[in-house]
């Protein structure tokens, strides 16, 4: 493991986590390649990124965290994506459920200090159900003495083997309100949770992205951290809109700008054929699509508020940055030709990780009907 110290007393606020973000990312490599082959979750990775104190990066300098803004935390998982993009995109779940609570820190003065202050104490690392529980939430709630028994099973949990507490949700029959989707954390460790070792993907292999089965598990109810009927969009899904998409999406930016840089070396080496610069300045452009997007993304969340509005504008460039992301893959694949083909030159697993862009709500069709009920009225 790479030993990065982190001293949470320094002048963060100042710092430049770019370089950092390189080192890690060249010294992760290696352990994502081996990972990929085997099926295997990248803890050695996860244990890094912890010890540089990268759990804590936006986390405000005031709480003891890293002081990243906003657009340098997407920066830094850019940069690791472009070197293992399993690693990345596991850590950018983590990276959402913290920013989350930071935006709510800083603009609503929320109360969520003692969250934050023990992700930087304990270098806690927080895992994420929301992505196949969505608007609908998955599991069921049952009353009983003083809070909820919970059961269900929760898929693709990113970093599952890596992670410390569960933020997750189940959906209550509630005899007034209807379904309700409960929302709230989970201790990994709590009694009747469990991980199922079920990811065996054609790309992404390394981020552990297991089932975690919840059987009986207790929740008081305090421990309740929102109620909202289910299947509904609440003002708790715009704000993670806005927060989450930018983070993740920068991870597979970072996929493309790595298969780029692979087709234009080997470009490279026949300069005198047209129909090489015909290609790589597609190729160019596709990229340069993606992070213009990217950027319009990130503007968006910085200067935005939570709603309608905004997450229109995050989930239209959701569907344009994925194009361009696939494309750039393909593009490449074609400038390089068969050798791209051949496992041990990279290109064939940016490739089958980039995939992975497809799969993050929402997909195209449920984006591209909200862009058209905005458009009318009709929300």
């Amino acid at each position: 493991m790479l030993e990065v110290h982190y001293a949470p007393t320094q002048r963060q606020q100042d710092r430049d986590w770019t370089p950092l973000a390189h080192t890690l990312g060249q010294q992760c490599a290696a352990v994502e390649r081996a990972a990929d082959a085997s099926d295997d979750f990248v803890a050695p990775n996860f244990a890094s990124l912890r010890q540089a104190g990268l759990a804590a990066l936006g986390i405000p300098t005031e709480l003891g965290g890293g002081g990243a803004s906003y657009a340098r935390v997407c920066e830094v998982l850019r940069i690791l994506g472009r070197y293992c993009s399993s690693t990345a995109l596991a850590f950018s779940m983590h990276t959402h459920q913290v920013m989350i609570p930071t935006w709510k820190w800083q603009h609503e003065q929320a109360p969520v200090e003692g969250l934050l202050k023990r992700i930087v104490q304990d270098r806690l690392i927080l895992l994420s159900t929301g992505g196949s529980d969505w608007l609908n939430g998955s599991g069921t709630a049952t009353r009983t003495e003083g809070g909820f028994l919970i059961n269900g099973r929760k898929r693709f949990v990113s970093g599952a083997p890596g992670g410390d507490l569960l933020m997750t949700s189940a959906v209550y029959e509630d005899p007034d309100q209807g379904s309700t989707v409960l929302h709230f954390a989970l201790p990994v460790q709590t009694a009747g949770v469990s991980i199922e070792p079920t990811w065996q993907a054609m790309g992404m292999r390394g981020t552990g992205s297991h089932d975690i089965l919840l059987s009986n598990v207790f929740i008081a109810d305090p421990g309740i951290a929102l109620r909202r009927p289910a299947g509904q969009w609440h003002p708790a899904f715009h704000l993670i809109t806005m927060i989450a998409i930018p983070i993740i999406y920068s991870v597979y930016v970072g996929i493309a700008e790595a298969a780029r840089d692979l087709a234009v070396q080997q470009a490279s080496k026949g300069c005198n054929r047209e129909s090489v610069y015909y290609q790589v300045g597609g190729l160019e452009n596709e990229l340069t699509a993606a992070k213009i997007i990217l950027q319009h993304m990130i503007a968006t969340s910085v200067s935005g508020q939570p709603g309608f509005d905004v997450t229109n504008e995050i989930m239209t460039g959701r569907t344009l940055v994925a194009r361009s992301i696939l494309n750039v893959v393909d593009r490449a694949m074609e400038v390089v030709g068969g050798r791209s083909f051949h496992r041990p030159f990279g290109l064939e697993k940016l490739f089958r990780d980039a995939q992975g862009v497809r799969f993050h709500p929402l997909r195209e069709e449920a984006q591209r009907k909200l862009a058209g009920q905005l458009a009318m009225g009709c929300h």
